[in-house]
């Protein structure tokens, strides 16, 4: 399953809040358009999981993963950092000793 850092739910959270999505707002990842250079993903804001999505909730925030995509990001890290009032979010493996520390959990 995808692990979220700390930083990506405390992210997630705070854009949720602003959002005025109802009921359970969260983020949602799903495929883009297949190019030449592969499929990227695509972040969105929702107000909740499509029927077939998993959904991950960490520390108050809920990440949406659309099910094909869930399947390809369970070995994988979902990390996050702020720059002013923009946020950067960061797809990567997962550290086996998650020697970050960035890790719930942990």
């Amino acid at each position: 399953m995808l692990t979220i850092t700390d930083n990506a739910a405390d992210a997630v959270r705070q854009i949720s809040a602003g959002s005025g999505l109802e009921p359970e707002p969260g983020l949602r990842i799903t495929a883009g358009s297949p190019t030449g250079q592969g499929t990227p993903l695509e972040l969105t804001l929702t107000g909740g999981a499509a029927e077939s999505d998993q959904t991950i909730e960490e520390g108050g925030a809920r990440v949406y993963l659309e099910e094909p995509i869930a399947l390809a990001l369970e070995d994988k890290v979902l990390d996050a950092a702020f720059d002013g009032d923009r946020v950067r979010f960061e797809i990567r493996n997962a550290e086996p000793d998650h020697a970050n520390g960035n890790v719930p959990g942990a």
